[in-house]
């Protein structure tokens, strides 16, 4: 193994990431710092204390959980959440142990393992406050939403976001659906509430938080509309959103949240989930609605929704680990790890603004932002940052960095140190 080479973070780095914000009280000044084999932490109180005797009493969250529950933390600064998250360890073990019951139980696996379905729907239903009768679980958001775009009037018309996430436009669009679109901009709500005026829509689509940029739809601005234009049906892709912080979704102006769970929720792929508001199921019109139920013992009692979105068998494995990641939140204390998130997002936002990395849409929107940034930079840049070992991803014009509840001021001060040529070694 590598030796373990001095802790390096360039002092203007420092100085701009701890020095500059606000007073924040903890009671151990704690940062991970990287060789080329290994991530281990260094407590850095004394040396810093050094360049400011209050570093204590305004140190930033530098930890925010122990990186070898996440094994690919090993190797690498992970920045790629919007592409993907990241199975914990102990997630890592419940999946084995899951599949070596089922080697060794066979059929009788699937008997003693039907109560974790509804576990998990009563998991999400609680984590989002929606009721366990009208959440149902989803292999994906494209399969839900388009099952749910099926149920729906087909003379419905639409509003939609230009060049919002794929599977919600194209949802819509290869059905020759009526539609209009609204640009995504500084003006993103008042683009959207012109539209609702102008074209009268039925129904809103939309993702809460934009794959490409991070810009993220303004939820009041989401229950105002709801509460001016009641008739709205108002459809939301959380897949970008769900699993960065607490979410209400009885209050919010959402009739209709979809994700999947593989990106914030950190629960792998193949699982997902809709929670649909009091009145959507009168309003919805799934295909088959007036044939006789089957009559099986175990289908009885199964509503309409349930057999348009839950048909046949339910994967154990990838529904279970979405309850376990879901546990894994509650556990701890969510909403402290997602303030601590968002300080970072905002430390974040502030850097890379400094360096002139953000087009102009998301300088001007001050009041409202999702947890990942699309940098200015090129191919060369994105090779640079992979050869340091910082996992991003090119997406629209150009590189896209996100953080999670995983991620510490470390890691943004790693990233910022490799986009200003200073690619030390941690």
């Amino acid at each position: 193994m590598d030796a373990v080479r001095p802790f390096q973070i360039h002092y203007q780095t420092i100085n701009q990431l701890f020095f500059n914000q606000p007073i924040l009280t903890l009671s151990l000044a704690s940062v991970r710092y990287r060789t080329p084999t290994v991530r281990k932490r260094t407590v850095l109180g004394t040396y810093l204390a050094n360049l400011c005797p209050c570093f204590l009493n305004r140190i930033l969250h530098l930890y925010v959980m122990d990186s070898a529950l996440f094994p690919v933390l090993q190797h690498c600064t992970y920045l790629n959440t919007p592409s993907s998250g990241i199975l914990s360890q102990p997630i890592l073990d419940w999946r084995r142990q899951h599949d070596e019951a089922f080697a060794v139980q066979g059929s009788q696996f699937r008997v003693t393992s039907e109560p974790l379905l509804q576990a998990t729907k009563q998991a999400i239903a609680e984590f989002f406050n929606g009721s366990v009768d009208r959440t149902f679980l989803l292999p994906n958001f494209s399969y839900g939403f388009n099952t749910l775009l099926s149920c729906l009037p087909s003379s419905y018309r639409y509003l939609l976001l230009d060049e919002d996430y794929p599977s919600v436009n194209y949802g819509v669009e290869r059905l020759g659906l009526s539609r209009n679109y609204v640009s995504i901009d500084e003006y993103l709500e008042d683009r959207v509430a012109d539209g609702v005026n102008v074209h009268r829509p039925d129904v809103l689509a939309l993702s809460l938080v934009q794959y490409v940029s991070g810009i993220k739809i303004d939820f009041g601005f989401l229950k105002d509309l709801k509460r001016q234009h009641p008739q709205l049906l108002i459809i939301a892709d959380g897949t970008q959103y769900c699993g960065t912080e607490p979410f209400d979704f009885a209050t919010s102006g959402i009739d209709v949240l979809l994700a999947s769970g593989y990106k914030w929720m950190l629960a792998g792929y193949g699982n997902g989930f809709v929670m649909v508001k009091e009145n959507i199921p009168e309003l919805l019109i799934p295909v088959g609605k007036d044939a006789p139920k089957p009559g099986l013992h175990h289908l009885l009692g199964k509503s309409d929704l349930s057999f348009t979105f839950e048909p046949g068998h339910q994967d154990t494995l990838a529904v279970g680990t979405l309850q376990q990641a879901i546990n894994a939140f509650r556990t701890m204390d969510f909403s402290g790890e997602s303030n601590q998130l968002s300080t970072l997002v905002t430390a974040a936002r502030e850097a890379f603004m400094e360096r002139k990395l953000l087009n102009g849409s998301v300088i001007k929107r001050l009041h409202t932002h999702g947890t990942f940034f699309n940098l200015n930079g090129d191919q060369r840049l994105f090779d640079k940052l992979t050869e340091a070992r910082i996992s991003c991803a090119m997406r629209g014009p150009g590189i896209r960095v996100g953080f999670h509840i995983y991620n510490t001021h470390a890691d943004l001060a790693r990233l910022l140190d490799v986009l200003d040529g200073r690619n030390g070694n941690y």
